[in-house]
């Protein structure tokens, strides 16, 4: 029987549809790929920031992350927003049971808008439950600055933070720079004994990347699901972002930093035989 590669996304809910969840499922259906969900936390923002989080329950994460690996061939697995220790935990535990083949996490601390959304103390959980249990970790320059507990001002330091996360206990770190500024923008790519990689990409001036860190991580795990290697998932996924930014760069979506144009070129669903 022929079945559609499935990514499942494990993420907040924007109500405004440009981030976590709703960016992830729509990229993943853009790509191709058969996507599910189990959600953190509901948050109420639009365009111009976080209004409220109501955190999800961790029993009931946990009866909702039970429902899906009972059921479902989960290819590959996304994390998103996890802004509770008992969310953190629960994750890990279910990692543990059901043991999916891929995992990216993307810990979102920082909104586009510069809301914080994750509780201090939860840091340092996320070091020691669950950083060692994923493939990967995509933190942009904020989030990264927050993990190394300093400051990143130069391609340079980018490249140590990201060998340092490794160091650390990270099987893979993708350290995004694009808060670096400038005519070419670089992200860098540290793995346990592998070569660092620095990604190259030009600037695409856009007021419009709510959600941007969401689509990438969605867009890596999905390429994996879609059997490629994590090289070639990540470089695809810069690709795919790329071109959501162009398309959707000059488009008015409320009064703040709007979303990607995540279908601006649809792929009909895949399946695996």
């Amino acid at each position: 029987m022929k079945r559609y590669p499935t990514v499942l996304t494990i993420a907040g809910s924007d109500s405004s549809g440009g981030a976590g969840i709703q960016a992830d499922l729509k990229t993943i259906a853009a790509l191709g790929a058969y996507g599910a969900s189990v959600i953190t936390a509901l948050t109420a923002q639009n365009t111009q920031g976080v209004k409220a989080i109501h955190p999800v329950p961790a029993d009931f994460l946990k009866e909702q992350l039970n429902a899906i690996f009972e059921d479902l061939t989960v290819d590959a697995v996304k994390i998103g927003m996890i802004n509770t220790v008992e969310a953190a935990v629960t994750i890990a535990e279910i990692l543990d049971r059901y043991k999916p083949g891929f995992v990216v996490f993307d810990p979102v601390m920082v909104s586009t808008s510069g809301s914080k959304l994750i509780e201090d103390e939860t840091v340092a959980v996320l070091w020691k439950e669950l950083f060692p249990r994923v493939d990967l970790i995509t933190p942009n320059l904020d989030e990264g600055q927050i993990l190394i507990s300093g400051k990143i001002d130069s391609v340079g330091q980018l490249k140590e933070a990201a060998e340092a996360m490794v160091q650390k206990g990270c099987k893979a770190v993708l350290l995004k720079g694009g808060h670096l500024v400038a005519p070419t923008l670089s992200d860098v790519c540290a793995r346990q004994d592998e070569e660092t990689l620095i990604l190259e990409s030009g600037y695409i001036a856009s007021g419009n990347l709510h959600g941007t860190g969401c689509t990438l991580s969605s867009a890596i795990a999905t390429y994996v699901a879609l059997e490629n290697s994590l090289p070639e998932a990540i470089i695809f996924a810069k690709e795919y972002i790329s071109e959501a930014i162009v398309a959707g760069k000059d488009v008015k979506t409320g009064h703040g930093p709007g979303p990607l144009n995540h279908s601006f070129s649809p792929i009909k669903m895949q399946f695996i035989l």
